[in-house]
């Protein structure tokens, strides 16, 4: 695909934008006050693959977090601002690598040039975010409802401020738990300007719905060749964000790391239990960062010659399996080594 030219900005070491690979970012859901369990919570996430981790910064003792958590890991660290311009000039002291803001609702033009001035003064980004509960008054009335129209005309109106104060270190986020109306912004967004785009499905749900309406509207983007960086946004864990953020970046042939598993979706051929099967490879291949294709297949029409192109896999008959690699079968066993078999020859890639 060709990807939208954009400007590059740095977050921390990071770069968003301007060619570099799409980033993964999530967000600490532990409350602020429990510095330990940020920290650890952080750890966890850069363990399974997060970039950029973002904060709320609710209130000065939340700060502090800045400083912790960014002597634990190594990611650029996000303090997320809303309502208190003084929050952000704090979280610029302490060391933030971005600051997310709506400007819109920290106060007047005179605070929002405060803020960017810390920012330009230690060149740090600015995301101007904005959602569908964000749009200012007067845009509301124009346009009746939160079309996405009117938040892109909130976005860049934002930006403008920001501009105006001859600053334009910014990424651009404009969400919304509408899958259409989010798609529908960002393409409109990326017409009219060239700063990196933060990508997301606001509000999407729990980690099943969730992750369907986040990899139809930030997969759809990317296939576009739209977006710089990802947050998969779950009502769940977010370690579940990372993995559904890898997944979608794979499916979209943006990512090679990891396996990418194939498996046939059964019928009255199957003669195996081959959905525990599928399950318990799938399982076991979690943490393997090979960039393979595994096969699981069902039966002889689903078989070596369909999956010919996995690098290792298994197609069942009755009650035995016959191993193959690109296609040529390398040996046949019983149902029950299937398993243990088919993850031999993986290790041995």
């Amino acid at each position: 695909m060709k990807r939208a030219t954009t400007k590059r900005v740095m977050v921390g070491g990071v770069p968003i934008g301007g060619g570099s690979e799409v980033t993964i970012q999530s967000m600490l859901n532990v409350p602020c006050a429990d510095v330990k369990g940020n920290v650890e919570q952080a750890k966890a996430l850069q363990r399974v693959g997060c970039q950029i981790i973002r904060a709320a910064i609710e209130n000065r003792e939340a700060v502090r977090l800045i400083d912790a958590v960014k002597s634990a890991v190594d990611m650029p660290f996000v303090a997320d601002i809303h309502f208190d311009y003084r929050l952000a000039l704090e979280a610029v002291a302490a060391g933030a690598d971005k600051i997310r803001i709506n400007p819109g609702n920290i106060g007047d033009e005179g605070r929002v040039r405060q803020v960017v001035s810390a920012c330009k003064a230690k060149g740090i980004p600015i995301r101007v975010g904005v959602n569908s509960g964000s749009l200012e008054r007067q845009i509301l009335e124009k346009y009746g409802s939160p079309t996405a129209e009117a938040l892109v005309e909130s976005a860049l109106y934002h930006v403008g401020l920001i501009e105006r104060c001859d600053y334009d270190n910014i990424v651009v986020s404009i969400k919304s738990s509408s899958v259409h109306k989010m798609i529908e912004s960002y393409r409109l967004m990326a017409e009219k300007r060239d700063y990196p785009l933060h990508l997301g499905v606001t509000e999407a749900g729990t980690a099943r719905m969730g992750l369907l309406k986040s990899a139809v509207g930030i997969g759809s983007l990317l296939l576009d060749g739209i977006g710089d960086t990802i947050r998969v946004s779950l009502t769940a864990d977010p370690i579940e964000e990372i993995a559904a953020a890898k997944d979608i970046l794979r499916v979209c042939g943006l990512r090679r790391g990891g396996v990418n598993l194939i498996s046939c979706p059964t019928c009255g051929r199957t003669r195996v239990a081959l959905i525990p099967l599928a399950q318990q490879v799938e399982k076991a291949l979690q943490e393997v960062d090979k960039p393979i294709t595994v096969a699981v297949m069902g039966c002889a029409v689903n078989g070596p010659g369909e999956a010919r192109e996995a690098d290792i896999g298994v197609a069942c008959g009755d009650g035995c399996g016959l191993i193959f690699r690109k296609g040529e079968i390398l040996e046949k066993v019983p149902e029950e080594q299937i398993l243990t078999t088919l993850l031999s020859y993986i290790e041995k890639l």
